[in-house]
């Protein structure tokens, strides 16, 4: 009975109407207050997701830089060199002259122009070129030397290596020094077995070629150990007429000192 008193309360306030109650009277209108809210919805009435924070990128990571040294970044170089970026080395270390041809590849590419290779740059880089070879690894030398052969290891000999590309200067068994080499082409090949210097020339030039062959040791008929100034400047990208080649004329100067005429050289694979 009390609730449908109440909803006939209710229908009055919205018709605007009298109310007549079990005693015959007649009252007036009903006036419900309804309360109004003071303070505003919390969150949890109306969620709405809050935005996620964008997510930024870690910066890759550096592989190598200026400092480093090894054979990644001998490799380095000669990708480099087959891009046109490096003209030098590979040498095995990162020196100004890579970070300058990094920082070169990276600007033409839209990079960061750190000079420093990251996992960005090198894939790009890898994008671009081939696996180089041994030689395009050691083009202007710096490899490691054969050990030497039987033959050297007594008395005072020039063990050269067809193998390794390399001369060792032996005393008794003993290595003084040693240098990258480089030997005659397909058509002039470098002899090999077991010879002597049989004669010096410290500014010889050569009778059949016309070009020069500074701190000479012959010792095969025309070849000889000497400087080669091609050599220097294009590493084994080119090959001698037989002779055996050196690039460090420093080095050199020093081995013509120190070699005489009657010392064995030794030439094998």
């Amino acid at each position: 009975m009390g609730r449908a008193f109440a909803a006939l309360l209710v229908l009055a306030v919205a018709c605007g109407c009298t109310v007549r109650t079990d005693d015959g009277k007649r009252h007036l209108p009903v006036r419900i207050e309804v309360p109004k809210r003071s303070t505003p919805p919390a969150a949890d009435d109306d969620p709405k997701p809050s935005p996620t924070p964008p997510r930024t990128s870690a910066a890759p990571a550096v592989l190598w830089a200026r400092g480093d040294s090894g054979r990644d970044v001998r490799e380095l170089q000669a990708r480099l060199r087959q891009v046109a970026w490096l003209f030098d080395g590979p040498t095995g270390s990162y020196d100004d002259l890579t970070e300058r041809a990094v920082k070169g590849f990276q600007g033409k590419r839209g990079l960061p122009r750190t000079g420093k290779t990251d996992t960005v740059t090198w894939k790009r880089l890898l994008n671009m070129t081939h696996e180089p070879g041994k030689w395009e690894l050691y083009l202007m030398g710096g490899q490691p030397a054969d050990a030497p052969d039987p033959r050297c290891l007594t008395g005072r000999v020039l063990c050269i290596s067809k193998n390794s590309r390399t001369l060792r200067w032996m005393i008794d068994g003993r290595t003084v020094m040693t240098v990258p080499v480089r030997f005659g082409s397909v058509g002039t090949p470098t002899r090999e077995g077991v010879f002597s210097v049989y004669w010096k020339s410290r500014h010889h030039v050569s009778t059949l070629y016309d070009s020069p062959m500074p701190y000479a040791m012959f010792f095969s008929g025309g070849q000889a150990v000497h400087y080669s100034a091609d050599f220097a400047a294009h590493g084994y990208s080119g090959g001698s007429h037989g002779c055996v080649n050196v690039r460090d004329e420093a080095a050199i100067a020093d081995l013509f000192a120190q070699v005489r005429s009657g010392d064995k050289v030794v030439v094998h694979w």
